[in-house]
C-alpha cells in the first residue's frame, strides 16, 4: 500500500510512501517496517556492547543475550497483542485460529510484549550464567530505549499508531486507501521517538555516575512509562482491556 504524508502546518507538502521496500519469497514482500525493525535491534545491541566493558560482561554474553532477547521479543510482542485482541484471530476451526496467531507477517505486535518477554530473558540468561541480573539490564536497557527511538519510524512508513484529529502546526496529513479523503492527525510516533530520544540523551549522559547496578534500569522504565502513559492517551488505535487502554495502564504503573 502507498501512504500519501504531509505536514502542512511545517511547510511539507505531500509526498508518496510505499510500505513494500522489495518482493521476496513466494509472492510477499519484505516490507520497511521489519527493515526499520531491524535496524532498531542492531543499533540497541550494538549500544549494549558498547557498554558491555562497563559492566565486566564479554562480547560473547553479550550476542547471547541478542539471541535469546530477539527471540523472545519477537514471541511476546505478538502473545502481548493477541492476547489482548483476542476477537480478531479467532477463525472458523482451529487450525485457522494457529494460523492466525502465528502470522506475524500479517501485522500485529506490541512493544510491552517485546519489553516484558525480554526483560524475562535478560534474567534467565544472566541466572544460567551467573551474571548480575541488574548490571545486565542496565546494559541493555537504553539500547532497548534506541531501538525505540528507530522503530517507532516504522509506525510513520505505515501511517499508522497516530493519535486524534488535530489543527496544531505540526499535524500529520494522511491519505490511503482507508482513508481516501486526507485526515489530519497528531503524529503520536514522533511524541514518542522524540521523547525516547531526551531520555536517551539524558541516561547515557548520566551511565558512568549510577551509583548502583540497576539504576539505569529504573531509568529508563521511568522515563518511557511516564511518556508512553502520556502518549497512549492521545492514540487511536489503543490496546483495550475492558475500558482501559492497556499500554497506558503499563505506562503508569
Amino acid at each position: 500500500m502507498t501512504n500519501i504524508i504531509s505536514f502542512p502546518g511545517l511547510g511539507i507538502g505531500e509526498f508518496e510512501i510505499k510500505e513494500a521496500a522489495f518482493p521476496f519469497l513466494f509472492g510477499r514482500d519484505v516490507m520497511w517496517y521489519g527493515i526499520i525493525l531491524t535496524l532498531g535491534i542492531i543499533a540497541g545491541f550494538s549500544y549494549a556492547l558498547f557498554r558491555s566493558k562497563r559492566e565486566n560482561i564479554t562480547s560473547d554474553d553479550v550476542l547471547d543475550y541478542g539471541i535469546y532477547c530477539v527471540i523472545s521479543a519477537i514471541i511476546g510482542a505478538r502473545l502481548y497483542y493477541v492476547l489482548t485482541s483476542l476477537d480478531r484471530f479467532i477463525g472458523e476451526t482451529v487450525g485457522e485460529t494457529l494460523y492466525n496467531i502465528v502470522a506475524i507477517w500479517d501485522g500485529g505486535i506490541a512493544i510491552y510484549g517485546a519489553i516484558i518477554a525480554g526483560a524475562i530473558a535478560i534474567i534467565i540468561v544472566s541466572k544460567v550464567k551467573k551474571i548480575k541480573v541488574m548490571s545486565a539490564l542496565d546494559m541493555i536497557s537504553p539500547g532497548v530505549m534506541l531501538g525505540q527511538i528507530i522503530g517507532r519510524w516504522g509506525n510513520f512508513v505505515n501511517a499508522e499508531a497516530f493519535g486524534e484529529a488535530t489543527t496544531l502546526p505540526w499535524r500529520m496529513g494522511i491519505r490511503n486507501e482507508y482513508y481516501p479523503e486526507t485526515i489530519y492527525v497528531h503524529p503520536t510516533f514522533l511524541y514518542e521517538s522524540l521523547w525516547n530520544l531526551i531520555g536517551f540523551v539524558i541516561i547515557n549522559a548520566f551511565y558512568k555516575k549510577k551509583r548502583y547496578n540497576g539504576q539505569i534500569f529504573l531509568m529508563y522504565i521511568t522515563w518511557y512509562g511516564f511518556g508512553r502513559m502520556l502518549v497512549e492517551g492521545l492514540r487511536t488505535d489503543s490496546l483495550m482491556v475492558g475500558s482501559f487502554r492497556i499500554s497506558q495502564v503499563l505506562g503508569f504503573a
